[in-house]
């Protein structure tokens, strides 16, 4: 399949699009969000205070807020370039299908993704973009390499990365990765482009997408890195959308079907 052919069939979710500015940078930096509350608008200041906004263009991924987060005076108020909402079926992974596909056709060069919960360095994208302009295809933000910080990580969780998702991740791909289920990546466009990877399949749903692309990486010997990052957990209760048992289970899942070539292109 060349890559003329490869971007016509692309399986990617109906959206509506918003744009509030123009293309100004040759990468962007990819939000995923739904019912975020002020917890995305409270890292849009961050990401501001730290002139984000005059490196790389703000994509916002939204999966269907309804709490008034990804309203388009509160993003343009926080330099945010476009505004994306899935209209289809499917999580996490339809969301990035979704700006991933936005971003190559818009030309950029480069994605960076960081969740939109207010709990990473978002000082630390300025490290992943110039690790994209150095060459690397995919990078890893990592709390448990040197440089890089977890603070309040849940107990369940830490044991999770540490002694499932991690081994596993690294026996499939063959690179030593110390955090897999960390969301603060970045991706090259030659990388998310290839015909030998195929990420826009309506086959990743949920979390499966990101776990492919860090395996699939070193695997077909594109440049890989790991690179130090912050994230810090609230105190006290841990804002999440998903139960430890659920969290678990579609973790686990999706490790499976990994490990069995389900996601695998089929010749």
């Amino acid at each position: 399949m060349t890559l003329k052919q490869y971007i016509m069939y692309r399986e990617v979710p109906n959206y509506s699009l918003f744009q509030f500015r123009e293309k100004c940078f040759d990468y962007c930096v990819v939000i995923p969000v739904i019912n975020e509350n002020g917890r995305i608008t409270e890292q849009l200041k961050r990401m501001i205070h730290y002139d984000i906004h005059c490196i790389a263009d703000i994509i916002i991924a939204d999966g269907g807020s309804t709490d008034g987060s990804t309203a388009h005076d509160l993003l343009c108020s926080n330099n945010v370039s476009t505004l994306l909402v899935k209209k289809d079926m499917g999580r996490l992974s339809a969301q990035l299908r979704m700006a991933y596909d936005y971003a190559l056709k818009m030309g950029y060069k480069g994605i960076v993704t960081i969740d939109g919960n207010n709990k990473d360095s978002v000082e630390s994208i300025y490290e992943f973009i110039d690790l994209l302009k150095k060459g690397y295809d995919f990078v890893q933000g990592s709390r448990f390499i040197k440089g890089g910080i977890a603070i309040n990580t849940p107990k369940f969780r830490r044991f999770a990365i540490k002694y499932i998702h991690v081994p596993i991740i690294n026996y499939l791909s063959g690179y030593n990765y110390t955090d897999t289920t960390n969301g603060f990546k970045a991706y090259s466009r030659k990388y998310l482009n290839s015909p030998l990877v195929e990420p826009f399949r309506e086959i990743f749903t949920d979390y499966d997408l990101l776990y492919y692309l860090t395996v699939k990486a070193p695997q077909l010997g594109f440049n890989v890195k790991e690179t130090p990052v912050t994230r810090s957990y609230p105190p006290g209760t841990i804002p999440t959308k998903l139960t430890p048992f659920k969290g678990s289970y579609l973790m686990l899942k999706s490790l499976l079907l990994l490990a069995i070539g389900y996601y695998d292109l089929k010749s």
